[in-house]
């Protein structure tokens, strides 16, 4: 594989958002510390509890953004899928900081982050479906110009 072949974009963003997923969960030992919470302890004040579970709420849902962004990126369109990417670490940021000063805060990032998944797992089917009936049932559905 050329370096022009290589998902460039898509690497760079997986490495920004696990950096920033790194960040919030540094982020929850600041609370533990501000709360004198000790680990393995996840109940305390409701400010501490709130960032424990808005950095919880991220690693639930990292896997599925990391398959959507990278199936989105390799069968449909690699920068689109990146941009989207960049999108949903925005909103996670704006869901954990939200959700950290308040349950109701949370919900603007939540649904940006929501329809950045949905977004990038419908480019993800609309590259992945061509190429299954390509590959598996000689069908060609959408013919590629390279």
């Amino acid at each position: 594989m050329t370096t022009t072949e290589q998902p460039i974009l898509l690497a760079a963003v997986s490495l920004l958002s696990a950096l920033h997923l790194g960040f919030q969960a540094r982020r929850v030992g600041w609370s533990r510390m501000k709360f004198k919470i000790m680990p393995p302890a996840v109940n305390g004040p409701p400010e501490f509890e709130r960032t424990f579970r808005a950095h919880q709420n991220g690693v639930e849902f990292y896997p599925v953004f990391l398959v959507v962004l990278w199936t989105s990126g390799l069968f449909c369109n690699e920068a689109l899928a990146a941009l989207g990417g960049l999108v949903y670490v925005v909103a996670r940021e704006m869901y954990f900081t939200g959700y950290a000063k308040s349950a109701e805060g949370r919900l603007p990032g939540f649904y940006l982050m929501i329809c950045v998944i949905l977004a990038l797992a419908v480019t993800a089917a609309v590259g992945i479906i061509p190429s299954f009936l390509d590959k598996y049932l000689s069908i060609k559905i959408l013919s590629r110009s390279i």
